[in-house]
């Protein structure tokens, strides 16, 4: 600690707390220089009784104080606040047992015991309780799907794989938590169609005295668009079940309530109700049916049909299917429809069983839950992730031409591929001894579907400075309120239009589309670079900074779907892009364009620091040395092939993508190495004339880190700097580093963007005019980081009139949504584009922070004709 000083940090729940005992893991930012790498901290509920709790450092200061810790612990249910402070930590009475052995991980919860494999095709051996055996055979399971179109007659082969598990260990065992990571391959199970692909990573969540596990399911595509195409993808448990056909129920949660129904119905012609029996039997109540009390029933019931098979399948946003079949071989039969189901199945007879939950179940379509065999000794549960009664995937691009000029795609070369990209999804698995109620069921529906989650309050994850420079709301002078109003109703038209425009799907949830054609009323979902938004000019920043300033669930939600799809979909985690990503287009891996812009750290840490999320975490790492990738793909290769220079580099995106991965690598592991990367690169501008001002494109080494001066107003454009993140990185990078000099260079960037024709070209002897610095707008945070280091109220007022100058902004405010009568009802805003909103609202909420008070000034709002705009 710092001095003498102690911090005591207020916790409260995200939305609510658990409903029954939970394992809940979050993370929590520090002050510099409060907290010691040695100091332990203690968690205190309301009634200041302590809470175990296990704790552990994820990032730092530069002056080694601990800047993240992440933090475990298993509640009781409430929805209580907490307090956080240095002090002794507090032990649970019965701590997780791990044991490693050489072919697998047992893990003692206290309530189970669960046998983890290090090979073969299951990833659980079997979870045990007591001597029961709970569930066995946990295991990977996919489809491929093999076409042949060569003739009038197309013919579809479905070759089914399973796991196969390459490697497993324990990344994490403490007192509290243990996680395990499970890394392996899809291989086929005939052995006609050897093969084994679809890699695969595998994360398996356990908590002290749990009977649950969470499970982290991120699967990757190494296959050909042109034929390999994804039938199915899921996982499946095998359930031992004892008892009697009407005793053996499956569960589903629908829109909201539970839907029951037994192996085998008591109801018959003859015994409609059999004296309230089968009411019991429908709310999923064990049932003693004794031959001399019941024998005329028993006579009926066993002459009912038996039904091994169920399944629930989510088709698309708006409408899942129940079905059943006696067995293989037979017809489905139809049993009900509905909307949207919240993800979970339960199976058991009398010796319990188990319920499976998957987090965005209805969100991520199309997708399955299923139970195979319910009346046999050992039933199957399957989770699908893509279901395979719908369409298979199908990962080939829209297009057999690029449209570089008639649909901004990005480059005349065609490098559509999905090679590389993945998809992670979420499951929740608990196992129940005793049958468990249907508003058990659904209490737990509901709570694996909201995030469980520990947070700050706004202010205190403000005063610590660990995520850059933002505002807290103000709504205290007129002006700021209507700024407030403006960024809130930004929040609640995109909350709205993914809704209203069903962006929904595997493939798809968490993006939002580039550009609105108010002549269809329609997104331009079909217009090259006008598609999906693959993370361009940053709207993950803007949400996440607008959670933090909000603490609001419903933001939090948003940015945490844009993180998981942007960070998993849009990026290439092996091959020939690794480390890049996909421009916007419309398909998500469809531009030529591949860039560090679109994986930079920066955009995804914020979820892991509130979360403890290791998947994000791996995904902070393998961007870690991006700039390799430069030596394979030279952004600036359409201007620049054939010079003396290895690559090249723009000052941004590229080189500040970059220092976004290593500020990001350097806080989380203290390697200086990659701090002193970002030093080079900072080094070579104070040495150049026009500083951070130069190039913008510079010849580069990978290798070495090397920027090589090439001239300065040469190809790249000056607002290209500034639209990707890379004032959000500097401005942090510059409180970390404490270098007056790189802060006067951002500053000078941010001053000479809005200065004249002729300042401009006297400045930079020349070399600089304003043709060179369009989409004024994009350099608001900037020109307001100049204003308020200069402390000049002149530059701020062209901050300000950059963002509230309609004409500059090209954003109408106040916003205006119109209803519209298209192929139904339609609320739109005709200019809308998320380039323009994203940048218009984050560079807003900086400049609140950096100028707000000269905004409310007495000369501003004298001189000021854009305020107008607001009063």
């Amino acid at each position: 600690m710092r001095g003498k000083v102690v911090l005591v940090l207020k916790l409260k729940w995200l939305k609510h707390g658990p409903k029954s005992p939970s394992g809940v893991s979050w993370g929590v930012p520090w002050e510099r220089g409060i907290l010691k790498r040695e100091d332990t901290v203690t968690l205190i509920d309301e009634d200041g009784k302590k809470t175990p709790i296990q704790s552990w450092p994820m990032a730092y200061w530069p002056d080694g104080s601990v800047k993240w810790t992440g933090h475990s612990a298993v509640f009781q249910p409430n929805d209580g606040s907490y307090e956080l402070t240095v002090g002794e930590t507090q032990n649970p009475d019965i701590p997780l047992q791990v044991i490693d052995l050489e072919n697998e991980i047992k893990v003692d919860t206290g309530d189970m015991q669960w046998i983890i494999n290090k090979q073969g095709t299951d990833f659980i051996e079997r979870i045990v309780s007591g001597s029961k055996i709970m569930g066995e055979k946990g295991r990977l399971i996919s489809v491929q799907e093999v076409r042949d179109e060569s003739s009038e007659v197309k013919t579809i082969q479905e070759i089914p794989l399973e796991s196969m598990i390459n490697h497993a260990e324990i990344e994490q065992h403490g007192p509290l938590r243990c996680v395990i990571k499970i890394e392996g391959e899809h291989a086929t199970i005939s052995s006609h169609h050897k093969r084994s692909w679809l890699p695969f990573h595998l994360r398996i969540y356990f908590y002290a005295e749990s009977p649950s596990i969470k499970m982290v399911h991120t699967f990757f595509y190494d296959g050909d668009p042109q034929t390999d195409f994804i039938k199915g993808l899921g996982m499946e448990f095998s359930l031992p079940l004892i008892g009697e056909p009407w005793n053996r129920h499956v569960r589903f949660t629908g829109d909201e309530g539970i839907y029951s129904e037994p192996a085998q119905l008591l109801l018959t012609r003859r015994h409609r109700n059999a004296e309230g029996l089968y009411e019991k039997q429908i709310n999923g109540e064990m049932l003693n049916l004794l031959e001399q009390k019941h024998q005329n029933l028993l006579d009926h019931v066993k002459q009912n049909a038996i039904w091994n098979d169920f399944k629930l399948t989510q088709d698309s946003a708006d409408h899942y299917r129940i079905a059943k079949r006696t067995k293989n071989g037979y017809s489905w039969v139809e049993s009900t429809h509905g909307t949207r189901s919240k993800g979970l199945i339960y199976a058991g007879g009398e010796n319990g069983g188990i319920g499976i939950g998957v987090k965005n179940f209805w969100q991520k379509f199309p997708s399955t839950l299923e139970v195979t065999g319910l009346n046999k000794a050992t039933a199957k549960l399957k989770v699908w992730f893509w279901s395979p009664d719908c369409e298979a995937m199908d990962f080939r691009h829209y297009s057999s031409e690029t449209h570089v000029v008639s649909a901004y795609e990005g480059f005349d070369e065609m490098r559509a591929t999905p090679y590389g990209i993945s998809n992670t999804s979420e499951v929740f698995l608990q196992c129940y001894i005793n049958v468990p109620s249907h508003e058990e069921l659904v209490e737990k529906a509901e709570e694996w579907q909201s995030p469980i989650l520990l947070v700050c309050d706004p202010t205190y994850y403000y005063g610590t400075k660990a995520l850059g420079i933002w505002s807290l709301p103000d709504t205290s002078h007129p002006i700021k309120a209507q700024l407030e109003s403006e960024l809130d109703k930004a929040i609640s038209f995109y909350k709205r239009e993914i809704e209203q425009r069903r962006w929904y799907g595997f493939w798809n949830y968490g993006d939002v589309m580039h550009t609105y054609d108010p002549i269809r009323h329609q997104w331009r979902y079909d217009l090259g670079g006008f598609a999906w938004q693959n993370t361009e000019l940053v709207p993950n920043i803007w949400l996440w900074y607008a959670f933090l300033r909000s603490g609001r669930e419903d933001i939090f939600k948003m940015a945490e779907a844009m993180t998981r799809h942007t960070s998993e979909v849009d990026v290439y985690h092996f091959g020939e892009y690794a480390g890049l990503g996909s421009r916007h287009n419309v398909v998500h891996w469809g531009c030529g364009c591949k860039e560090a812009r679109i994986s930079m750290a920066g955009l995804h840490k914020f979820y892991y620091f509130l979360t403890t999320d290791e998947r994000t975490r791996d995904l902070l790492i393998e961007v870690k040395d991006a700039e390799l990738a430069l030596s394979n793909l030279d952004p600036m290769r359409e201007f620049y092939p054939d010079d003396q220079y290895k690559t090249h580099v723009r000052v941004g995106p590229d080189w500040a993508a970059f220092c976004s991965n290593w500020l990001s690598e350097w806080e989380r592991t203290g390697n200086i190495d990659y701090r002193n990367k970002m030093i080079k690169g900072i080094e070579t501008f104070k040495q150049l004339p026009l500083r951070l001002l130069s190039g913008p494109t510079f010849g580069y080494n990978p290798d070495t880190n090397e920027l090589y001066h090439m001239g300065d107003g040469v190809e790249g454009g000056y607002h290209m700097i500034i639209a990707f993140g890379g004032p959000q990185a500097w401005m942090e990078l510059a409180q970390l580093l404490e270098d007056k000099e790189w802060e006067d260079m951002l500053a000078e960037f941010g001053e000479f963007y809005e200065l004249s024709q002729e300042e401009k070209m006297k400045k930079s002897n020349g070399k600089l005019h304003n043709k060179m610095f369009n989409n004024r707008m994009l350099a608001a945070g900037m020109v307001a980081y100049a204003a308020a280091k200069k402390q000049s109220p002149s530059i701020a007022a062209k901050a300000w009139n950059l963002l509230l100058n309609e004409e500059i902004s090209q954003v109408k405010l106040p916003m205006e949504e119109n209803e519209v009568q298209a192929w139904r009802k339609i609320t739109e805003v005709p200019a809308i584009t998320t380039n323009t909103t994203s940048q218009w609202c984050l560079n807003t909420l900086i400049a609140l922070e950096l100028i707000g008070d000269y905004l409310i000034s007495d000369e501003s709002l004298s001189k000021n004709n854009d305020l107008k705009l607001l009063t």
